[in-house]
């Protein structure tokens, strides 16, 4: 079992850059694929971005490829989100999820363990 936290969301205007990290207990991090979705109002949860274990292998969603960056620091129990950028369309409550695999997936019903999520609010 993961429990997983968000922290790093806020208000930004357009062009501008966040930082979201969650960080998740236990002391098997390492063995967890971990991703990050969005859901903006009256919209579903849609694919951000996708890690597997070792950081080598890693998925974007083609709406944020080349403005953002999904890594992890196992030692630290942690992954991040570095949004450059930013777009009012990427307006939206970002969620972590991790799942018991080493190789990443984009499905989010393959995700058993989420966080709250964090408010990502971007200004034109």
């Amino acid at each position: 079992q993961v429990q997983l936290v968000e922290s790093g969301g806020g208000l930004v205007q357009a062009g501008g850059s966040l930082r979201l990290s969650c960080a998740a207990s236990g002391r098997i991090f390492g063995n967890y694929a971990m991703a990050w979705f969005r859901q903006a109002p009256g919209k579903e949860r849609e694919f951000v971005a996708a890690i597997n274990c070792c950081g080598g292998r890693i998925y974007y969603a083609d709406s944020v490829k080349g403005r953002f960056t999904i890594s992890r620091d196992n030692a630290k129990n942690t992954v991040y989100l570095q949004m450059n950028s930013l777009k009012p369309e990427d307006t939206a409550v970002y969620y972590c999820a991790a799942v018991y695999l080493r190789s990443a997936t984009m499905t989010a019903e393959q995700y058993p363990y989420w966080g709250q999520g964090t408010q990502v609010t971007v200004s034109s």
